[in-house]
């Protein structure tokens, strides 16, 4: 008998959803992990036979798929939910939510944020978040205490805030702040202007050079309202895609956020250009600001990943409600209840935003190969049972709240549900401070 080759992990599952293939579906599987990465998918018994595991986990009634990746976030903003509901987007902006920013936001106030939403995140199965915030270098030590993978926005707005002074300084500090992590497994770097309604085109050519220079993503709120499409034609004489593709801005290494509103004409563009967008269904509902096409960018073959925004106009850092409303509206957009299927809707919350990121050779699938983020989801209570198909369970039936163990580059950071890198009861403590704080300021 060969003697097993030793190795640090073995998960056994009911059923194993890689996403690579789609569509695929392992009865009775195992994932080898060794070193952090996936070593080998197989049968387990053939894993047991032929592994000696440091540590071996058995899921007999669960689902095991690729860590969530939640292509548009503002991490540190959870501090904020619930703040001001129910109103419009500029005027939720402007009358609201940048006051409270200037009054507020620092570097504690951003890296308290950003652990609470670690901790949401991680428990609801998100391995991964794409940031957009200021002082990101807090950002991205919270993420690093939660061991989470996040690419981290270097943001830039033509206006002063706490955070920098102007565009350059916005830059300099993003770059520096990226030359300083750059080669950390956990993280990426974006350029991260605002929207074009916060920059200016001498800004845009700044980041777009920075972009090509380091090749990275570009990370931007585009075409969310229409009050942004009419500002953007009264002050420039043209919509704010047509103005970037003039600018030079679009291409595949762009991740447009939202792109509710869209002419045909449009959707060609994106595909011709090969961009990636982030849909976030639920803020753009709570928000009412309409409801992207994503049916319309799939079929040209663009990668639609799936965001949640920021807890402040969510209210909630769920991608599998995120699955759920992307999968239901684009059936009622269409008339088609057969548009958007379940496994498409995982493929945009897991394979799909890594690719957007440039992170689908590390992530966003189990492939021998990548890196050993996965998430189990029980499927055995009574609110999922019984099971026909664990695919149309994670889109329709579950919830996060089914999600037991989540494991980044092989390390467990939730198991039977609780956080192992963060302590819950502190977070909420430090929330709760925070919430003070900001009513007491508010009502003085």
């Amino acid at each position: 008998m060969q003697p097993r080759t030793p190795v640090d992990l073995i998960v056994d599952a009911r059923w194993i959803i890689p996403v690579e293939p789609a569509r695929e579906v392992l009865h009775g599987h195992s994932v080898v992990v060794r070193e952090g990465r996936v070593h080998a998918l197989l049968p387990s018994r053939d894993a047991h036979e032929r592994f000696a595991a440091a540590r071996e986990v058995a899921l007999r009634q669960h689902a095991l798929i690729p860590g969530l990746v939640n292509l548009h976030t503002h991490a540190a903003m959870t501090l904020m939910r619930g703040l001001a509901d129910d109103l419009p987007l500029m005027d939720w902006l402007k009358n609201h939510i940048w006051p409270a920013e200037t009054r507020h936001v620092n570097p504690e106030f951003v890296f308290d944020g950003t652990r609470l939403a670690c901790g949401e995140m991680l428990r609801g199965g998100i391995t991964c978040f794409n940031d957009m915030y200021f002082f990101p270098e807090a950002a991205v030590q919270a993420a690093l205490a939660a061991g989470m993978r996040a690419a981290i926005g270097m943001i830039v707005v033509d206006f002063p805030t706490p955070y920098a002074a102007d565009p350059d300084d916005y830059l300099n500090k993003g770059l520096a702040l990226r030359d300083q992590h750059r080669d950390h497994p956990l993280l990426k770097f974006c350029m991260a202007p605002h929207a074009p309604y916060t920059v200016s085109d001498k800004t845009f050519g700044k980041v777009l050079t920075y972009a090509e220079q380091l090749e990275v993503p570009v990370h931007i709120h585009l075409h969310e309202t229409t009050d942004e499409l009419r500002e953007s034609v009264e002050r420039f004489g043209v919509r704010p895609l047509a103005r970037l593709h003039a600018l030079g801005m679009l291409g595949p290494n762009l991740i447009a956020v939202h792109m509710v509103h869209l002419t045909q004409d449009e959707v060609e563009l994106v595909a011709t250009q090969r961009c990636a967008i982030a849909h976030c269904p639920s803020s753009n509902l709570k928000l009412a600001s309409g409801i992207e096409p994503p049916v319309a960018l799939l079929s040209e073959g663009i990668p639609v990943g799936l965001g949640t925004d920021g807890a402040a106009s969510n209210n909630r850092l769920d991608l599998f409600e995120e699955m759920r409303l992307a999968a239901l509206l684009a059936k009622v957009a269409t008339g088609r209840p057969e548009t958007l299927p379940a496994y498409q809707a995982l493929e945009m919350a897991t394979l799909n935003g890594a690719r957007a990121l440039g992170w689908d050779s590390e992530i966003g699938s189990l492939v021998p190969g990548k890196a050993a983020d996965m998430v189990a989801v029980d499927l055995s209570s009574l609110e999922v049972s019984p099971v026909y198909d664990p695919v149309s369970h994670l889109t329709y039936a579950a919830s996060r709240r089914d999600v037991t163990h989540v494991w980044v580059a092989g390390r467990p950071v939730v198991e039977d549900g609780d956080l192992l890198t963060l302590d819950a009861g502190e977070l909420v403590g430090r929330a709760g401070q925070w919430r003070d704080r900001i009513q007491s300021a508010d009502a003085s």
